[in-house]
């Protein structure tokens, strides 16, 4: 009999894409089966997409414990039902698949810190899915951990830790981890470290290439590998095919349209905008970026706000009449496509971990606005590590003016440092796939991984 593995999930299409390749990876490998088990209200949506379940992967769901109808946007209702809730529904779930097979590991992500002890219960060893870059890790663990201690209240202090190049600022830092963020949220940082002890690895999905020293200086504290890029073969140059649909869970319908679009535009010309589908701009940025796209006279493909029914009621009047023929504005649309494109210049993003890695793949310069979670720290390796971005800054009244937009992005794209950024983004890109590659980084650790969990 094989080993078989349980991979839980959030209900994000980042998350459930990410989880999806991680699934595939250990497939490769040799497990026997991957479970993938996310909250109810993913059901409908995963179900719906072609080869989403194979007699190796298939997804099993679990309540949150809220209703369906609920629209889940008060995150501090969704923590604490899925903490109290879930977590009782979550252990029925496993029983229940655990009569008709036997798992050797359950890979969990932050939010599930308690499902550690989910896995003690079925006596399940846990691993921790760290859906984000190496030196986030490294930073929350070593603080948490109470290894390198330093004040979070001066949001200027700068801070050192092993490993990175650079020292950073507070202000940099996972947001989860300052004073004024929302007490819910710093708990799941505290409480995920809190249970550490019962974390027997972390599987990181960055590429070890480029982060290799913050990464050797994590390995001294606790069993860490990391297995990125964790992208769409087709991303890295590999022949496209039929599991490729499984790689690219959509929760919002892609816009098929947007590729026949960028066929017909010239080689590094388009300017690609998305924030994902958690970050929302106000209204103000929403007409500052329309002002900044409209100014460059730049063809470009923005998608907005994928949550809303009718994402177009948001843009300035006028603004899809003016810019006609030049821009093309959707609701969703499958980005690792967009990304590989010969037509994109460049990505203006919220600097989701997962669309940096994308990003890195694909060879592309980002444009770089943070707003919560890893991303100020995100930005900080695109700029001054990396070197493949810059980063947008706000105004004093947090919002970003059309001035600063179009100042990034013209940095990025003919500005006199555009060159530098753009062959830092290549180099990158060659790490990526020698990662990537048979014996490369990627593969020799989720190898070192699965040996680890069948000892």
């Amino acid at each position: 009999m094989g080993m078989n593995v349980i991979v839980l999930s959030l209900a994000l299409p980042s998350h459930i894409m990410v989880v999806l390749k991680v699934a595939k990876r250990l497939i490769s490998k040799g497990v026997h089966h991957v479970t993938i088990v996310t909250t109810e209200e993913a059901r409908d949506n995963i179900l719906r997409i072609p080869n989403s379940q194979s007699s190796n992967i298939s997804f099993e769901f679990f309540s949150d414990g809220l209703s369906l109808d609920n629209d889940r946007i008060d995150r501090e209702e969704v923590i604490n039902s899925l903490e109290t809730k879930g977590s009782k529904n979550l252990s029925s779930l496993i029983s229940t698949l655990t009569k008709t097979r036997e798992y050797s590991c359950m890979i969990i992500s932050g939010v599930f810190h308690w499902a550690t002890n989910i896995g003690v219960e079925h006596g399940i060893p846990c691993a921790l899915l760290w859906i984000g870059s190496s030196s986030v890790f490294s930073i929350c663990y070593r603080y948490f951990k109470g290894i390198n201690v330093f004040p979070v209240e001066d949001l200027n202090e700068n801070v050192r830790i092993p490993g990175l190049p650079t020292s950073f600022e507070v202000r940099d830092v996972h947001s989860f981890m300052l004073p004024n963020t929302p007490e819910i949220l710093r708990k799941v940082l505290i409480d995920l470290f809190k249970s550490f002890d019962k974390v027997k690895w972390v599987i990181g999905i960055s590429i070890y290439e480029i982060e290799e020293e913050v990464v050797k200086s994590i390995a001294s504290l606790t069993p860490f590998y990391t297995i990125g890029p964790l992208v769409s073969p087709f991303l890295l140059g590999k022949k496209e095919t039929n599991d490729d649909n499984v790689n690219n869970v959509h929760m919002w319908y892609a816009e098929d349209s947007c590729i026949e679009w960028l066929d017909n535009k010239p080689s590094t010309s388009v300017i690609y905008v998305s924030f994902g589908s958690l970050v929302v701009l106000s209204k103000k940025e929403i007409h500052n970026l329309a002002m900044a796209l409209k100014n460059i006279n730049k063809p470009f493909l923005w998608v907005l706000n994928p949550s809303k029914k009718d994402c177009v009621e948001e843009l300035p009047p006028e603004f899809l009449q003016d810019t006609k023929g030049m821009g093309l504005v959707v609701k969703w649309c499958n980005q690792e496509r967009v990304l590989r494109h010969p037509s994109v210049a460049c990505f203006v993003s919220h600097g989701g971990f997962s669309s940096i890695m994308e990003t890195i793949v694909a060879g592309v310069p980002v444009v770089c606005l943070p707003y919560f979670s890893d991303h100020p720290t995100n930005a900080m390796l695109i700029t001054n590590v990396f070197g493949n971005g810059v980063r947008i800054k706000c105004g004093e009244d947090c919002v970003v003016s059309a001035e600063e937009f179009e100042r990034c992005i013209w940095e990025v794209t003919d500005g006199p440092n555009a060159r530098k950024i753009k062959n830092n983004a290549l180099e990158m890109k060659k790490l990526a796939r020698k990662a990537s590659q048979e014996g490369g980084s990627a593969d020799n650790n989720i190898g070192q991984f699965i040996n680890e969990i069948m000892k």
